[in-house]
């Protein structure tokens, strides 16, 4: 225990001291849950002063997070999807972060692999080539040739990676807490949540079985669409730690010197890419949720394979109802249905902020979203949605965040193949196909057999729920507890009412007496100088106990107040 606590200190001072180095230093000072840890074990105060003065703020973030290994570089990954918390300065540089990292050593590679499989290498794989193809912070990919013959690319975890992490994750999860409890931003943002939801993303990536398991997911769902594939995995020479796939000799989609040489239609192949991942988002609710150069290559014939299947996003059907109605308002240029996506989603803190985000909105689809389709860009026109949210204090959903960065980084890449080319201008159509498609009898009917169901279990369940509550009108001690919101303040203003009512009805009756008695005393005034005295006497009587009364209920009435 003593062994974990002193390495996670030196971990600590590791993550101050990088990013003091980078100029982060005031940041690191308002985490202040970790003063005394900071005393004990001599970490210093950071400092605001960067090494490499001069340089953007989104530049060093992206230099620190790099230098600092695998967790943050994923979670710098996360964060660029965040347009809504970070300016986009920043965003565009952590878009950058690709893990590109030195190799670890073929030796552990080998130890790694016989000890997953309980073999030697040499009875695994007829080849196994030593020197890489790829490496990533979390593994690293080499090429190798099975027993049968076929060539094969096996991908490799890092040895000893996983402790890292978990150790990091520890880090952040004290971070999201401070956050939360101490900041304006945790009440808008679950930065615990968001911890825990980088966990989970983390995590599967790390098990490889997960990124197997999405590859015969997705080679399911692309057996509809042509020319569209991803590697098929090689189960019998995969585990946890260890992935084998097929292996492509392909072109990088956004090396146009190379596709040209092999006269490859670039539009072609843009449109073909646009299509696909429109398509896993809003047909299959299923898609590549990290599409940047590096993970889409392009055979001779033209065919797109999809690689490095890790990051994926999912979307339910509610979920892409609301994704497919996004796009429709965006195409149709009407606010409310955007609105009403967004809110189908249950992102508003406070629907008193409905009108104002439907006012913004309205504006900025006059200055934006009035320009003709082709010349839309997905990205601004959702950084400035999320800018939008966030001022109204909108939660946007962590899968139109994610969405949001997928459709930004397919936007860059049709720039490169075809620059005319809109990727909101392939959405359209498909989410109006869809949409219709959702009013088909066979969709309907199945709505209406689930809605069947759902009502049945309800019937099924109500003699029980009724004979329960009878079982508890029964006891003694039943009780219904009815509470209206802000019924203290109701209260307040009946008592109000109340006792105005009850002062003007005692005020009236006081000034019924005092005018009796001034209409009896000038009546009998002539009568006797003794009659005069007894009604000024009475008169004088009446006003003091008018004015007791009305005294005494003013008591009451500031006391009652109180």
């Amino acid at each position: 225990m003593m062994d974990y606590r002193r390495i996670r200190v030196r971990r600590y001072k590791e993550i101050v001291a990088v990013f003091t180095k980078h100029g982060f230093g005031f940041l690191v000072k308002q985490l202040r849950p970790h003063y005394s840890l900071r005393r004990k074990d001599g970490i210093s105060d950071a400092g605001t002063t960067p090494d490499n003065a001069g340089t953007s703020a989104g530049r060093r973030l992206k230099m620190a997070l790099e230098e600092l290994g695998p967790t943050f570089v994923k979670l710098g990954q996360i964060l660029s999807i965040r347009q809504d918390i970070l300016p986009v300065d920043i965003v565009e540089e952590l878009k950058k972060l690709q893990e590109s990292v030195q190799p670890f050593p073929f030796s552990e590679v080998k130890m790694l692999i016989e000890a997953e499989f309980n073999d030697d290498l040499e009875h695994i794989f007829a080849e196994f080539d030593e020197v890489p193809v790829a490496a990533a912070s979390i593994s690293q990919v080499h090429r190798a040739r099975l027993i049968s013959g076929k060539q094969v690319a096996v991908k490799v975890q890092r040895p000893e990676i996983e402790r890292v992490i978990d150790m990091d994750i520890d880090i952040l999860k004290d971070m999201a807490r401070f956050l939360d409890h101490h900041t304006k931003y945790g009440r808008i943002y679950d930065f615990g949540d968001m911890v825990a939801d980088f966990e989970n993303t983390i995590k599967n990536e790390l098990d490889f079985t997960q990124e197997g398991e999405n590859a015969d997911t997705f080679t399911l769902n692309l057996s509809r669409d042509e020319g569209v594939t991803v590697p098929k995995v090689k189960w019998i020479y995969t585990t946890r730690r260890v992935l084998t796939m097929e292996y492509f000799a392909g072109i990088k989609i956004s090396d146009s010197v190379a596709l040209d040489l092999a006269d490859i239609d670039r539009r072609k192949i843009a449109e073909r890419l646009a299509t696909s991942m429109c398509n896993q988002i809003l047909r299959d609710g299923f898609f590549h949720a990290d599409p940047h150069p590096g993970n889409i290559q392009v055979m001779p014939d033209g065919t797109i394979i999809f690689l490095d299947l890790g990051m994926v996003g999912r979307l339910n059907e509610s979920r892409k109802r609301s994704i497919s109605n996004f796009f429709m308002g965006v195409a149709f240029k009407d606010s409310r249905m955007v609105v009403n996506s967004i809110f189908d989603m249950d992102t508003m803190t406070a629907r008193s902020n409905v009108k104002n985000f439907e006012k913004d909105i309205d504006e900025l689809i006059e200055q934006y979203l009035t320009m003709p389709m082709n010349e839309m860009k997905i990205d601004k026109l959702l950084y400035k949605i999320f800018r939008i949210a966030f001022l109204n204090h909108v939660k946007t959903p962590r899968e139109l965040a994610l969405l949001s960065k997928t459709m930004a980084t397919l936007q860059g890449l049709l720039g490169k193949l075809a620059p005319d080319l809109n990727a909101l201008a392939i959405a359209e159509p498909i989410a109006k196909k869809l949409r219709y498609q959702s009013f088909s009898a066979r969709k309907m009917e199945g709505r209406i057999k689930k809605g069947l169901l759902d009502y049945w279990d309800l019937l099924s369940e109500f003699p029980a729920v009724i004979q329960n509550l009878l079982h508890k009108a029964a006891d003694a001690d039943f009780a219904v507890q009815f509470e209206m919101k802000e019924m203290d303040k109701l209260q307040r203003r009946l008592e109000r009412i109340s006792n105005r009512m009850s002062l003007s009805v005692i005020l009236l009756a006081v000034s019924i007496i005092i005018a009796g008695a001034l209409i009896s005393s000038g009546l009998n005034a002539s009568k006797s100088s003794e009659m005069y005295l007894l009604n000024i006497a009475v008169l004088k009587t009446c006003l003091a106990s008018a004015a007791i009364i009305v005294l005494g209920l003013v008591i009451s009435m500031i006391r009652s107040r109180r």
